[in-house]
C-alpha cells in the first residue's frame, strides 16, 4: 500500500525525537556505498566483504575522534541510545551496587535502573534539578556512597533543552573512583563531546538525531581501562569455534550482523557535518530557536518550561497553553496549521513531575539543522492562534 501522500510539505519541529529530513546527500551517498558494499562484512575474506569491512572501521575511527576517544576498537554499534544504554548499565553493576542518575533522565536509564532496582540488585537515587533545569555537581557528590558503583547522566535534556555540565561531574566521579557513563542521544553530532576532558568512561550514543544517520543505529564508545560485562552473546563472524562469546572488543558488546546502512550512513553524515562544521550547525539552530522562544514568550497565556537562557542550551523547548491539554495543542498545530510537535511526557517523566506538568506532560518543539526562519514563524503563530481561540471562547468572570 502507497503511503498516503501529504497535501503540502510538513512543518517538521520534533526534531529531539529525529531529524527529518535527513540531509538527501547523507542518504544518497550511503546508499550507494550499501550497493556496492553492502554484503556481511567480516564473516568472509573476498574484496567486496574486506571494502565493507573497511567502511565499518572507518566510521568507527570517526566516532571515536568525535568523541575525544582513543581505541577506536572500543566503539561499538548497537541499535540506538537506547540499546546502548541498556548494554552499559546491565554491564556495569554488580548486585549490591548503587547508581546515582537525575531527574532529566530518558527512560532509557530510568527503566533499566528500575528494573535492577525492582529485582533488588541495585539502589538508585535520581538527582533533582535546579530551577533552570540544571544539574550542581555537588548534588550529585553528596549522593556517592561508598558503594556507588556508577553515576549516569544526560548530557542534553530532550524535554527543556538543557546541557549537563560534564566536565565537572566527572571530575567528581573520577575523584571518588566511581564510573561516569553518559547519555549523549541530543548531543552528540551538535555539542563538542571529549571523553577524556571529560572523564567520561562510556557513553551512549543514536544516529538518527543530530548525527543525522537513518534510525535503528548507534552504539557506545568504552574508554580504555573500564570493562563492560557480556550481557548478549552470539555470532561475531570470527572465531567461530570458541564456545562462549569473544571477550575483546568490539566484538564483546556486538553480536549477530550489523546495520551496514546504519553504519555507512553514519560514515557519510562525519563528512556532511565536517564539511559545514558542527559549530555551525549548532549556531543555525540557535539563531532559529532563540527567535523561536522570543515569540513564544510574548503570547499570552502560554507557559514555557525550564530555563529560558541560551546559554549551555539545546534548541529544544516545552510550553503548555493555558486552559488546553497538551495533546489537544498537538492535535491543532498538526491540524490545522501543518507542524509537527510532540506531547505528553516525551519519555522523561521524572523532569515532568519536577515542573509539576504531570500527567499530561507539555507541548515540545524543537529545531534541527533543515528548518528555516518560516519554519518559526509559523510555530509562533500557530500558537498564538490557539491560545486566542481559547480566550475567545471563555465566558467572562461575573
Amino acid at each position: 500500500m502507497e503511503p498516503h501522500p501529504l497535501s503540502e510539505p510538513i512543518i517538521y519541529l520534533d526534531n529531539a525525537a529525529t531529524v527529518y529530513p535527513k540531509p538527501p546527500e547523507i542518504l544518497d551517498a550511503a546508499l550507494d556505498l550499501y550497493k556496492r558494499f553492502g554484503v556481511n562484512p567480516g564473516r568472509s575474506g573476498y574484496d567486496l566483504c574486506l571494502m565493507g569491512g573497511d567502511l565499518i572501521r572507518t566510521t568507527r575511527e570517526e566516532l571515536t575522534r568525535l568523541f575525544g576517544g582513543t581505541d577506536p576498537e572500543r566503539l561499538c554499534f548497537a541499535y540506538n541510545a537506547s540499546d546502548a544504554l541498556n548494554i552499559l548499565i546491565q554491564g556495569m553493576v554488580d548486585p549490591g551496587d548503587h547508581v546515582v542518575a537525575t531527574t532529566v533522565e530518558h527512560n532509557s536509564v530510568i527503566r533499566p535502573l528500575n528494573h535492577l532496582r525492582r529485582d533488588g540488585l541495585i539502589t538508585v537515587d535520581y538527582v533533582p534539578t535546579a530551577s533552570d533545569g540544571r544539574v550542581d555537581p555537588r548534588d550529585i557528590a553528596k549522593q556517592i556512597r561508598p558503594e556507588t558503583k556508577l553515576v549516569v547522566v544526560n548530557h542534553g535534556s530532550n524535554v527543556i533543552g538543557t546541557i549537563q555540565p560534564l566536565e565537572e561531574i566527572g571530575r567528581i566521579c573520577r575523584e571518588r573512583e566511581v564510573r561516569f557513563v553518559v547519555d549523549t542521544a541530543q548531543t552528540a553530532g551538535v555539542v563538542p563531546i571529549d571523553a577524556h576532558k571529560m572523564n567520561i568512561d562510556a557513553l551512549a550514543f543514536t544516529g538518527h538525531k543530530s548525527l543525522l544517520a537513518p534510525t535503528g543505529i548507534g552504539g557506545v564508545y568504552v574508554a580504555e581501562g573500564v570493562e563492560v560485562k557480556h550481557t548478549r552473546f552470539g555470532g561475531t563472524g570470527v572465531s567461530s569455534a570458541h564456545p562462549y562469546h569473544l571477550d575483546e572488543y568490539p566484538y564483546r558488546l556486538e553480536i549477530g550482523t550489523p546495520n551496514v546502512l546504519g553504519i555507512l550512513g553514519l560514515h557519510e553524515a562525519q563528512r556532511y557535518i565536517a564539511e559545514r562544521g558542527m559549530g555551525k550547525i549548532y549556531r543555525h539552530e540557535m539563531e532559529l530557536f532563540s527567535t523561536l522562544q522570543a515569540g513564544l514568550v510574548e503570547i499570552d497565556g502560554v507557559t514555557l518550561h525550564g530555563t529560558t537562557s541560551l546559554d549551555d542550551r539545546l534548541p529544544v523547548l516545552s510550553l503548555t497553553v493555558e486552559n488546553w491539554d497538551p495533546v489537544d495543542v498537538g492535535v491543532l498545530l498538526d491540524g490545522d496549521h501543518n507542524i509537527a510537535c510532540r506531547t505528553g511526557l516525551q519519555c522523561a517523566p521524572l523532569i515532568h513531575d519536577q515542573m509539576g506538568t504531570s500527567p499530561r506532560g507539555t507541548v515540545r518543539l524543537s529545531v534541527g539543522p533543515l528548518n528555516t526562519a518560516s519554519d518559526v514563524q509559523a510555530a509562533i503563530h500557530g500558537v498564538q492562534d490557539i491560545a486566542a481561540a481559547r480566550r475567545a471562547t471563555q465566558v467572562p468572570a461575573r
